[in-house]
């Protein structure tokens, strides 16, 4: 790759500069789970992938979800997890693979991948305390958790030296947000990298939405993403820096709870149930 520094916003609207949505993500996104053909068809698409068979059998035997035994196959973890928190997943970790580049450079992919997962389930534990008629599906919360710091990658695919110029001055500055440090070293955020992506791959207008707002919960458009926006945002900010070093706005008042139709008197209780799944999916990230 070359040393200059790449024009990020000519980059991001060039195709050829993005990667292709890699095929088993293309084919899982585009089967149906309402016909047992679908649900078959999406266990063997499963099964041939080498790295997502064993992430998604790993989660399965996580205390996340109680298994009373042993899981040792994607049947078995179907059958814990359910066929569209699987497929979710899978997605995701397809995604975040073909992203990928070796060195990796400043960029802790295992730890981005730990941060993702984690705030994954601190959105699915947050949302279980909202009204059942405003609750997002839980396939919709594992994507969109997945998925929404994508841009990371992004950048660091497109342009890995200024990804670590970023990453570097993250670490060097932690007591300055993401929003303050990011427009002085990129002239695009990595939400709206991700964004950019998602939208080239035809992912779902509430995703692209999610990962371009997830640090702008209140800006007027991303109200196309809601109530996933500010769910995922809550779920950042009760985990700072959690996995990366991402410093973010950590104060929380009454109205971002009752925004979700959650009783903030359950802010405590929650917050320590959102901090008890992080440190799950830490011990899973760091079994893979």
């Amino acid at each position: 790759m070359s040393t200059q520094p790449i024009d990020l916003k000519k980059a991001i609207k060039n195709l050829d500069s993005l990667p292709a949505m890699p095929v088993i993500a293309q084919k899982i996104l585009a089967l149906s789970l309402d016909t047992d053909a679908g649900e078959l068809q999406l266990l063997r698409l499963i099964e041939k992938d080498p790295q997502i068979s064993a992430r998604i059998i790993g989660l399965a035997n996580s205390p996340l979800f109680g298994a009373s035994k042993r899981v040792n196959s994607i049947q078995d973890a179907a059958m814990l997890l359910g066929l569209t928190r699987v497929k979710s997943v899978a997605v995701g970790i397809a995604v975040m693979s073909t992203l990928q580049r070796s060195p990796s450079g400043t960029l802790d992919l295992q730890q981005l991948w730990m941060h993702s997962l984690g705030v994954a389930l601190g959105m699915r534990t947050l949302s279980r305390a909202m009204p059942p008629r405003t609750r997002p599906l839980e396939d919709e919360i594992f994507l969109a958790g997945l998925l929404h710091d994508i841009g990371y990658m992004v950048l660091n695919y497109l342009d890995t030296s200024l990804s670590d110029r970023l990453h570097n001055q993250l670490i060097a500055q932690p007591e300055r947000t993401i929003s303050d440090i990011e427009p002085e070293i990129i002239e695009i955020s990595h939400a709206e990298l991700g964004a950019e992506l998602a939208r080239h791959w035809d992912l779902p207008e509430r995703i692209i939405a999610v990962l371009r707002y997830h640090h702008t919960p209140n800006d007027e458009a991303a109200a196309a993403g809601q109530p996933l926006v500010s769910l995922l945002n809550l779920s950042e900010r009760l985990l700072p820096s959690f996995g990366i070093t991402e410093t973010v706005d950590l104060t929380i008042n009454e109205a971002d709870w009752t925004e979700l139709g959650i009783d903030p008197s359950r802010a405590e209780e929650l917050t320590a149930s959102v901090h008890e799944q992080a440190e799950l999916a830490k011990q899973l990230a760091n079994s893979f």
